[in-house]
């Protein structure tokens, strides 16, 4: 990874590059190489240790919600109230990262659509995503291709959901979501161009 990120960083010094990782030695070696993102879909809870790293770096940072670990959480999922306890956990994340001196404006929040959670529990997040907004940082949204998508739609392939992931990521940008994971980047963008045209000219 290291090779690919210096190549990126040197080619496009513009662009922020984010790392997907639980890992404190590989955040550490990918902002070393030019990082400024770690995205840590563990909120710290793997290797706490990561928070002080982030914080010394100035970087930003991206705290998910999971249930459990990857190889669990889709292991019958429960909640007793799903919005209430994402919020929480999101809640109580950024709290420890602004403690450990990650400064606020730096932290970004992700519900984690579909790491432990059933098709019901990602509908849920998604029609009370203001709930995560209200707390007060960035969202973080990643619906592409995801197989709640295809379990609503049928499709059973990734490659034939973009028409709903598309509609997800507009549904979630009216709810105030801010940042966008996508495989489908030029149908997203018209999306959520034409979304955002629309709510504008309704006050929104």
């Amino acid at each position: 990874m290291i090779p690919v990120i210096e190549g990126i960083a040197a080619a496009a010094p513009q662009l922020q590059i984010s790392v997907d990782t639980m890992k404190l030695a590989v955040a550490e070696a990918a902002l070393e190489a030019g990082a400024s993102y770690v995205n840590d879909v563990s909120a710290f809870t793997l290797e706490p240790q990561m928070a002080q790293l982030v914080a010394e770096a100035g970087c930003d940072c991206c705290l998910m919600h999971m249930l459990g670990s990857p190889q669990t959480m889709q292991d019958d999922p429960h909640y007793d109230d799903v919005v209430g306890e994402v919020c929480a956990f999101l809640s109580d994340r950024a709290k420890l990262a602004i403690a450990a001196g990650i400064k606020r404006e730096r932290i970004f929040l992700d519900p984690g659509i579909g790491f432990g959670k059933t098709l019901d529990h990602n509908l849920d997040l998604l029609a009370n995503l203001g709930a995560v907004a209200a707390l007060g940082f960035p969202v973080v949204i990643g619906l592409s291709r995801k197989r709640f998508l295809g379990e609503l739609t049928g499709a059973a392939r990734p490659d034939q959901r973009v028409a709903a992931t598309v509609a997800a990521n507009v549904l979630a940008f009216e709810r105030g979501a801010s940042v966008f994971r996508v495989h489908d980047v030029r149908a997203t963008v018209d999306g959520l161009k034409l979304a955002s045209a629309t709510l504008a000219r309704d006050g929104c």
